[in-house]
């Protein structure tokens, strides 16, 4: 039997490009002769994520669209022709059996050239409201893995696969992990720590009000593991420096996400899918403060789509740098509460996400 060549296109984010590793992992579970190569966006992240996880990556000169009219459409239109070009060229020097689009710019040059060859397409959309590009690539892919219900007004009904959004395998297994957990962040056990995790590139809104208010938690007996993104990472230490307690724990980033996990009491996220996905499974209480700046705001409807179901809470990012904390406090100091959220985000995991999307992304390979 000949051996399949599947490749993996999207990034951007940790939220795209952890899932995409994910699958690529259950794939190589699943049939380890199997060539894998990723195609990504140059100069984003993956092009260093990737590699580190073992997998060849190239890159697309292609970047986001405009939001606003100004001279960058003319760099937009020429890297999108660019990317299509080199997309192309990547299919037929590859000659994938294959390809799957997990979200991000580099997706829709890659598969729009794939299903022009023909090659069985998949894409995974992980949000409650999907984007332009997977919405555009519906018309010409074999199967769309979602991970929430009612997207059959974005998608054709018989396309897809309710399947969730994959996450790090890491993760799975956090209990015992607590202790590790202390002496690696150097955190004290007494204490309840509160995790923030703006996404894999920071969050403003959120990186700033922790700052404003960075003397809640010594005024609390609170401790913070707080993953800043590069950008604000050394304002963040000089607020740790100037706080009154030693209680701020600053990362750009948070390579033990497993161990993070562990010790969180409480946890302040953006409402990436991906990110979502891996509360439900860790079953830690949240709350959430959706980045406006998406595409159709869709991180607003992802967490509005567990706190309609009491299992998380949500503070509007307009609203973070007043509101943002006397949730944080109430939440830590109740604990019914918290037991509350972390019983009903549980109930809303799905497992073996990414096993049954590299099944899927399998049988298309050897139906070619």
């Amino acid at each position: 039997m000949k051996t399949k060549n599947i490749i993996i296109s999207g990034g951007g984010t940790g939220g795209h490009i952890f899932p995409a590793i994910a699958i690529a992992n259950a794939i190589k579970k699943a049939a380890p002769e199997t060539n894998i190569l990723f195609v990504g966006a140059e100069g984003r992240m993956e092009m260093e994520k990737v590699p580190q996880a073992g997998y060849p990556i190239i890159g697309l000169p292609v970047m986001g669209f405009p939001r606003k009219p100004s001279l960058k459409m003319f760099r937009f239109i020429e890297g999108l022709i660019r990317s299509m070009h080199k997309a192309r060229r990547i299919i037929k020097e590859f000659s994938p059996d294959a390809a799957v689009g997990v979200g991000g710019y580099a997706s829709g040059p890659l598969l729009r050239a794939a299903s022009r060859k023909k090659i069985p397409c998949l894409i995974q959309e992980q949000n409650s409201f999907p984007g332009i590009t997977n919405r555009l690539l519906a018309k010409k892919v074999r199967a769309i893995c979602v991970a929430y219900d009612n997207l059959e007004k974005f998608f054709p009904k018989e396309k897809i696969i309710f399947t969730g959004n994959p996450v790090r395998q890491d993760i799975l297994n956090i209990n015992d992990k607590r202790e590790e957990a202390l002496n690696f962040f150097g955190l004290r056990a007494d204490l309840p720590v509160v995790l923030s995790v703006g996404g894999s590139l920071g969050a403003l809104t959120i990186n700033q009000s922790i700052a404003a208010n960075r003397e809640f938690f010594a005024n609390n007996n609170v401790q913070v593991l707080w993953q800043t993104g590069k950008s604000f990472y050394q304002k963040a230490i000089e607020c740790a420096a100037n706080s009154s307690d030693s209680l701020i724990f600053p990362y750009d980033f948070i390579y033990r996400m497993d161990l993070a996990f562990s010790v969180a009491d409480v946890v302040i996220s953006r409402a990436g899918a991906s990110t979502i996905s891996e509360l439900c499974l860790v079953a830690k209480p949240a709350i959430f403060v959706p980045s406006p700046n998406v595409s159709e705001d869709h991180q607003t409807k992802n967490a509005m789509a567990l706190v309609n179901k009491n299992a998380a809470l949500m503070v509007r990012d307009t609203e973070a740098m007043h509101a943002l904390f006397p949730q944080v406090k109430a939440l830590i100091e109740n604990k019914d509460m918290q037991f509350e959220l972390s019983k009903n985000i549980q109930k809303l995991a799905i497992h073996n996400s990414a096993d049954i999307i590299a099944k899927k992304v399998l049988e298309l390979a050897h139906e070619k």
